[in-house]
């Protein structure tokens, strides 16, 4: 007879990624100050980590996505699309709700897994929804709706158009495209 699981198991993080949330959880006991983390890749956020880590991350987070529509989605609502890699949002949001249920499962007690349940799943749920709608149906994606809207924000017009209200703000002289290499005050009445 073959054995069925009534719960299929959380998919396990990949040696770098286990090995990043290692060191992070060690520079954490160690009390390193926390400016010092940019040092090290933090799998929750993928464009942190060297190519080495996010080449697993990938491969991870799609297990995830996986593991949480034949968990989790009952409705069309909660399915994670095949498309995920696709959306940039999708992306950043399954790496950190991957590493939340990770850092839950491996509390010694129950809470954080059952915040996790109340609180990071149903969010990640909702935020996908308000970004996607009905989102990528089975076999087709769906390119980006606001696609022409950021286009538009890029333009050299827009930008124009910025700085102008920004200098108009400020008082400042029209920018002509370059930042502003004036240095704030450090505090203690001194400018280089």
């Amino acid at each position: 007879m073959t054995e069925v699981l009534l719960v299929s198991p959380f998919p396990r993080p990949p040696r770098w990624v286990r090995h990043a949330l290692e060191m992070l959880r060690q520079a954490e006991l160690s009390g390193l100050e926390p400016s010092a983390y940019g040092l090290l890749d933090r799998p929750w956020d993928p464009a942190t980590c060297s190519p080495q880590v996010r080449r697993e991350l990938w491969a991870w987070i799609d297990d995830v996505a996986g593991w949480l529509n034949h968990t989790y989605a009952w409705q069309t609502t909660h399915v994670v699309p095949s498309c995920w890699p696709a959306h940039p949002a999708l992306v950043r949001e399954l790496a950190v709700l991957a590493c939340m249920r990770v850092a839950a499962a491996d509390a010694t007690v129950p809470h954080p897994m059952e915040e996790w349940h109340r609180y990071a799943l149903p969010g990640f749920y909702a935020r996908m929804n308000e970004r996607q709608g009905l989102g990528c149906p089975p076999g087709r994606h769906v390119d980006w709706p606001a696609r022409s809207w950021d286009a538009d924000y890029r333009t050299p017009s827009a930008v124009a158009e910025r700085r102008r209200r920004f200098d108009a703000d400020t008082g400042a002289q029209a920018s002509d495209g370059a930042p502003d290499t004036a240095t704030p005050d450090d505090g203690e009445g001194a400018t280089p």
